[in-house]
């Protein structure tokens, strides 16, 4: 691994878009905990953005972490996110607040959030690129980078065109691993072939690749080995030229679980591996909308449809068909938003990590949830 990331300690990060919440609110006592634990244990490294829980995961950060710890003692990784700037001259701002925000003078990771190609011209014609390395040139970013969804066409041009950046971050996992959406596989390639290291977001898929079905679950137990969640992220730590490994816990009981069995990391062997496939080929039979639960899509919806919340419950009734489903779908539209109610603008497809047919998809969920009444 590239020798200019030697103060990362370990292979394992602290994702923040996921945190312990109350009453909509970050849960300062319970992070503070969870921070801890994960300090103690060798690990450093924490990826946030401006947007993630609405504002809240960068001040949380701060709260909870940068104001308790010597700066020296972690790695902190923002982003510029392209809904918060719409020209050049909101960039340095931007950034400035960030830093305030987080309590912090300088980012060891600032990433261009969440390139497509459509996103991507948005960030050329601001200048982001050039404005984030001429943030690192006066010290206020340690290494530039950029988090991607697109396709391995369109992450191939990025690194031609500004090859200064100095890591990747991606969604890889075993189910997207050879994903014709994704594209997980052939991504990680062109990484390899520019000589970036990777950062690994959605190892465990938003959590669909924790609580797996029973057929599914079936497999691992076989192995009389570790969790779900331990042969997703150690499958995407078994790579070559994988810098780190994000993961979001929403509890101490997942940050202690998961620095348990990276602690003392091991690649996944022979037999793990042929389980891991076939736990795969499992999913890939049952027909699931692979929504990670991101909720980009929900911010710009003009119905306030809770998207990913939907797809779940669509998810639970092709899994278990059962009173479940229903129920969570009227708790999820008892004030509106119902998958009807769409209008098909087209706003959530266009920021949609995984390409999602969501207009589509939610005339199918509208169909297995909004029966229309006998007369």
């Amino acid at each position: 691994m590239t020798s200019y990331f030697e103060n990362v300690k370990k292979n394992f990060g602290f994702g923040c878009m996921r945190l312990p919440m109350v009453d909509d609110k970050v849960d300062y006592v319970k992070f503070c905990e969870m921070v801890d634990v994960f300090m103690e244990n060798g690990f450093n490294y924490f990826d946030t953005a401006h947007g993630y829980l609405n504002g809240q995961s960068e001040v949380a950060l701060r709260e909870c972490l940068t104001s308790r710890y010597p700066r020296e003692s972690y790695i902190l990784t923002n982003k510029l996110s392209g809904p918060y700037f719409n020209k050049n001259e909101d960039i340095r701002p931007l950034f400035e607040k960030q830093l305030e925000i987080c309590g912090v003078d300088y980012f060891d990771f600032y990433l261009m959030h969440s390139q497509t190609e459509q996103g991507y011209a948005k960030f050329k014609e601001c200048r982001a690129y050039e404005t984030a390395l001429e943030l690192k040139a006066e010290g206020k970013i340690k290494h530039v980078g950029f988090s991607f969804h697109d396709t391995a066409e369109v992450l191939d041009r990025i690194l031609t065109e500004y090859p200064e950046m100095e890591v990747v971050q991606l969604q890889f996992n075993y189910v997207d691993y050879d994903d014709v959406a994704v594209q997980g596989r052939l991504c990680y390639e062109v990484c390899r072939k520019h000589n970036k290291p990777v950062i690994v977001m959605e190892p465990v898929k938003g959590g669909n690749l924790v609580n797996l079905p029973a057929q599914a679950q079936a497999i691992f137990d076989e192995l009389k080995g570790g969790s779900s969640a331990s042969y997703a992220i150690r499958f995407a730590a078994s790579f070559e030229d994988i810098f780190m490994v994000l993961s979001g816990m929403g509890t101490l009981e997942m940050v202690k679980e998961n620095v348990g069995f990276m602690k003392d990391f091991r690649p996944l062997n022979e037999q793990e591996m042929e389980a891991v496939w076939k736990v795969c080929d499992y999913f890939k039979s049952q027909d699931l909308i692979p929504c990670t639960a991101c909720r980009y899509c929900t911010e710009g919806c003009p119905m306030q449809i809770p998207i990913p919340d939907l797809f779940s419950c669509m998810n639970t009734k092709k899994q278990f068909n059962n009173w479940n489903a229903d129920y969570y779908y009227e708790i999820h539209t008892k004030n509106g938003g119902k998958a009807s109610a769409c209008v098909e603008c087209g706003l959530c497809e266009a920021i949609c990590p995984q390409h999602l047919e969501i207009r589509a998809l939610l005339k199918d969920v509208a169909a297995a949830f909004e029966k229309k009444e006998e007369k």
